[in-house]
């Protein structure tokens, strides 16, 4: 036989037998699976093993500046499989360690849990919780460390089952924007916010691995090397400044305290890239307010805009017609019927006045008849203007549930000639408060519209997976002679009009208020739906915002009950990232305060809200200052338990604080600061003693 040959017969034998080994392993595994199936699943119910899930990490939700808005917090079961340890190790440890638990946990007596450690591992029972309540990871450390658990898993039998929950370090901002998720009973996920809306992402992929059922239906990891590891999910990086989103969280709250309203929100973006950087939404519970619905994108935030709604009136009518702002209308006497049963009216007699004026002072009358003049004939210009402003359908959103609005149309049934007037003062139409925003920012963004985005990536670690790029709806919604129009309109509105409470001598506002009456059961209310919405500063705008605030008690006007919250929100991003830093000039001619004694944290505190510099040498609470060029020096005022405390220089309030807490009576004549005290610093304390405090 030539080498050829005998090459290809061992090739084929070789073949021939992997492929029948191979038939023989698959006729085995069917064999198994199919034929003998129940046989072993039964056996495997008999010995209490079963593959369970293991639970991805969940990801991370981060704020623009990597802070933790929400992240799974790992927590641990604490067991034991007493049957592990030595008899020695056992006996010796077993007492001690049921003492420190009944001690830590307070859920047992040592007795019982003596007893019960003695009875499992007599019954060779390999599962035994340790508590009842979930330990975190610092309890962990602490609890391993407990007799007979430091000899681990392998010499003492230690089990630590993970279990994760989802922890909101700024718990209650952004509770609805970041939202949750449930399973259902079909395990399937519902949810709301970002977790339900980035849920894949977040989530992973879980992994599974083999338990064995113990006692008391507990199950019991089995390590046998068979496990599938999770992919653990990832996270996203959102575009929210967690400081504005406090300072918009609590404006609001307070104004919604101050006129009890029924519900508010706030959404404020970067006027170039779209990018939310604080999202607020807060309704009515209980007698508090809290972040229970979405009325900003959702919904339950769909209303008649009001007049907010004219700044796309007369965008389009600034397009359409050869319009000047100096041109004049007849707004009458606060009243102007254009159908029977169809009565538009001001809140004050106008007459004849100017469209500048007229878009000002928000005057209805004014606004329908130039909307009813220019686009009677052919309403459904006005409609297309409409749908090149991206009003007519969602913006697609990154949270899930964003509401559709509502445009009338000339099909639309209850269309009639008094649409197009009503609908051009915002009534008659549906809009959420991000709709509204979005067109205002187009305004301000050279008429380029941004579709608003709060996420920005996703990430593993520190590694970036994928990035969400500022993306635009329209490159051009009207033209510059338009836009240019619109801002002295806007302008206006702040300088002289509806929202002159908000002009600012730092920084101009363009912006416009709404007021709208709201329907209940098909008929208009006293209940009311005010706004605000503009952008700032007005020459170069960098940031645009809108308020609303729903069903105030104490106004109907948008520009006396949203507007003053926006202006409070602007002038903290102002100060904080708009406004020009002192020059060195004007810093050298800054006259440091008078600051002799205080509380650490709050004297730093106010040197730093001012632009002084300070230095700390200590790290005691209570300190004394002293000025050295420009820069306020801290050393401790050291506080001996058994005398009296150093407490001039300081504010009367911590002085009391300070005296009352070493139990002397305080008495006091003047006002300012304390100049002198009649105990002196350091003398012996006398509980019950007087001191007497001289300010000035």
């Amino acid at each position: 036989m030539s080498i050829r040959k005998s090459i290809l017969y061992r090739t084929r034998v070789a073949f021939f037998l992997i492929s029948a080994f191979g038939a023989v392993i698959l006729g085995k595994i069917g064999y198994l699976q199919f034929i003998q199936g129940d046989k072993w699943r039964e056996r495997a119910k008999e010995n209490g093993l079963s593959y369970r899930i293991i639970k991805a990490n969940r990801g991370n939700i981060l704020a623009d500046d990597g802070s933790l808005l929400a992240s799974s917090t790992p927590f641990y079961r604490l067991a034991i499989d007493p049957t592990i340890a030595s008899e020695e190790v056992f006996e010796k440890g077993v007492d001690s360690l049921a003492i420190l638990l009944a001690k830590y946990f307070n859920e047992k007596t040592p007795s019982q849990h003596s007893s019960e450690l003695r009875n499992f591992r007599k019954q060779n029972k390999k599962y035994k919780i340790l508590a009842q309540r979930l330990i975190d990871y610092q309890e962990k450390k602490l609890l391993s460390n407990f007799p007979i658990l430091r000899e681990g898993r392998k010499e003492g039998g230690l089990i630590l089952e993970s279990q994760e929950k989802r922890f909101k370090p700024f718990d209650p901002l952004l509770r609805r924007t970041i939202g949750f998720t449930q399973e259902t009973d079909t395990q399937s996920v519902t949810g709301v916010g970002l977790e339900y809306s980035f849920q894949k992402i977040l989530a992973g992929s879980d992994g599974q691995a083999l338990f064995q059922r113990m006692a008391g239906n507990q199950w019991k990891p089995v390590n046998d090397g068979s496990q599938i590891h999770p992919e653990h999910g990832l996270d996203i990086q959102t575009t929210i400044d967690i400081d504005i989103q406090e300072v918009a969280h609590e404006t609001l709250k307070r104004a919604l305290i101050s006129n009890d309203a029924d519900f508010g929100c706030v959404i404020l973006m970067e006027v170039e890239t779209g990018a939310v950087k604080a999202i607020v939404n807060l309704g009515k519970t209980e007698g508090d307010y809290t972040e229970n619905n979405n009325f900003a994108v959702g919904s339950s935030g769909l209303a008649e805009p009001g007049s907010t709604f004219k700044m796309m009136t007369m965008t389009a009518l600034l397009e359409e017609a050869e319009l000047k702002l100096s041109d004049s209308i007849d707004a009458g006497n606060g009243r102007f019927q254009f159908f029977e049963n169809a009565v538009m009216t001001d809140s004050y007699s106008y007459g004849r006045i100017t469209v500048k004026s007229a878009f000002e002072k928000s005057s209805n009358i004014g606004v329908s008849k130039l909307a009813y003049q220019y686009f009677k004939r052919q309403p459904e210009k006005f409609l297309k203007y409409l749908e090149n402003f991206g009003l007519t359908k969602p913006i697609s959103f990154q949270l899930q549930g964003e509401a559709t609005p509502f445009i009338k149309t000339l099909s639309d049934k209850t269309w009639s000639g008094a649409t197009l007037p009503w609908m051009s003062v915002g009534y008659e139409l549906l809009l959420t408060p991000l709709h509204t925003l979005t067109f205002c920012n187009a305004l301000a963004n050279h008429g380029r519209m941004m579709q608003p985005y709060l996420v920005k990536k996703t990430l593993y670690a520190n590694t970036v997976i994928e990035e969400f790029e500022p993306k635009s709806i329209n490159e051009k919604i009207c033209s510059a002679k338009t836009l240019a129009a619109m801002r002295i309109l806007m302008e206006g509105v702040v300088e002289n009009g509806t929202a002159n409470v908000i002009k600012s001598n730092d920084y101009k506002i363009a912006g416009k208020t709404g007021t709208s009456e709201k329907v209940e059961n098909r008929q208009y209310t006293e209940k009311n739906y005010t706004s605000f919405v503009g952008y700032f500063p007005s020459d170069a705008p960098k940031y645009s915002a809108i308020v609303v605030i729903s069903n105030s008690v104490a106004g109907k006007y948008g520009g006396k009950i949203a507007a003053p919250v926006f202006k409070e929100i602007s002038d903290y991003v102002f100060r904080r990232y708009l406004s020009k830093p002192m020059t060195l000039e004007e810093k050298s001619k800054l006259t440091l305060p008078s600051i002799k004694s205080g509380f650490q944290k709050d004297m730093k505190l106010l040197s730093e809200q001012f632009g002084f510099k300070n230095q700390s040498f200590t790290a005691e609470n209570w300190t004394l200052a002293s000025v050295r060029g420009d820069t306020v020096k801290w050393t401790a005022n050291a506080m001996q338990k058994e005398t009296v405390p150093l407490v001039e220089g300081m504010t009367l309030k911590d002085a009391i604080y300070l005296l009352e807490n070493k139990g002397l009576e305080v008495r006091y004549f003047g006002s300012g600061k304390v100049f002198h005290q009649s105990l002196p610093a350091g003398s012996k304390l006398a509980k019950g003693g007087k001191v007497v405090l001289s300010l000035r």
